[in-house]
């Protein structure tokens, strides 16, 4: 049996055989002074394909990097690390950025859309990294722009629009490449209650279309929008359970968005016209002080 190069993928798992993500004994450190600072210590978590799940803690917990590891954007930790199957530790740098384009979708707290291309043309960035001919990258804008009421806005630089109207074009651009895992750093960190209620009403439903999710909050609200809470505390898992959240159904979740309904609808605001988000906002049973 020929051993896989580190320049390929290992051979991922049969689909259905094991989580989407497996991490086993995750450790990180940085040199300071005569020794090691640890930011990650022994992480070790399953998540399953499908799951929503919320990583919250203190300021210097680790969120953010164990966000980042998971989004394959750092190499320098020891443990073992599987996404669909595939070993990452043994991979080197394009090996890693062909499966992080491949399964991967990221929002980030201050959008990063690119300020001198149309909120199409930043859609199609993630689909130039694809072997994509250009009409079925054209074809695949197109249906993202309609799913994500924002065709009216596919000439707009991000400078003409709104906090809230940039971070759905994130969204939506993080989604055009129809990634496995949806990884988000404080996507509401930067915009109002509304607006923050918005967005993750439209991460519900993207979850219950069947997107795996994980996000980094400090909200107790965004965080039981998500069916699993993962607390971190100086770089451990203090604890890892399931959210009592009490959610008001709503009928997009028994169907798709109507095409036309979307196709008109501009923006954020309008999304709840557009049949996109017709539930109260995510709720905590219990939510402390």
């Amino acid at each position: 049996m020929q051993t896989p190069s580190p320049t390929s993928p290992a051979a991922p798992v049969a689909s259905g055989a094991g989580p989407l993500v497996r991490l086993a004994g995750i450790e990180k450190a940085f040199d300071h002074g005569a020794g090691q600072f640890h930011v990650l210590r022994r992480i070790t978590l399953d998540i399953a394909a499908g799951e929503f799940v919320s990583i919250m803690g203190p300021s210097g917990a680790g969120k953010s990097t164990l966000l980042h590891l998971l989004g394959l954007q750092d190499h320098e930790w020891t443990g073992d690390y599987r996404l669909a199957g595939h070993g990452i530790r043994t991979l080197d740098a394009a090996a890693r950025g062909r499966l992080r384009n491949e399964h991967i979708g990221f929002v980030f707290q201050n959008y990063h859309l690119l300020d001198d291309l149309t909120v199409a043309e930043n859609l199609e960035v993630p689909l130039a990294y694809r072997d994509m001919k250009r009409p079925e990258r054209e074809a695949r804008v197109a249906a993202t722009l309609d799913r994500f009421a924002l065709a009216a806005r596919a000439k707009l630089y991000p400078r003409q629009l709104s906090g809230g109207q940039q971070q759905l074009v994130g969204i939506a651009r993080a989604l055009v490449s129809e990634p496995r895992l949806l990884l988000a750093d404080e996507p509401t960190g930067n915009l109002h209650s509304e607006q923050a209620a918005e967005i993750m009403q439209l991460f519900r439903t993207i979850h219950a279309q069947g997107t795996t999710i994980v996000q980094v909050t400090h909200s107790e609200v965004n965080a039981h929008c998500g069916s699993r809470i993962v607390r971190l505390r100086d770089g451990w898992v203090e604890s890892d359970e399931p959210t009592t959240a009490v959610i008001q159904p709503g009928p997009f979740l028994n169907g798709e968005p109507r095409g036309t309904e979307v196709r008109e609808a501009q923006g954020v605001g309008s999304l709840r016209r557009a049949g996109l988000h017709l539930r109260a906002p995510c709720t905590a049973a219990t939510v402390g002080p």
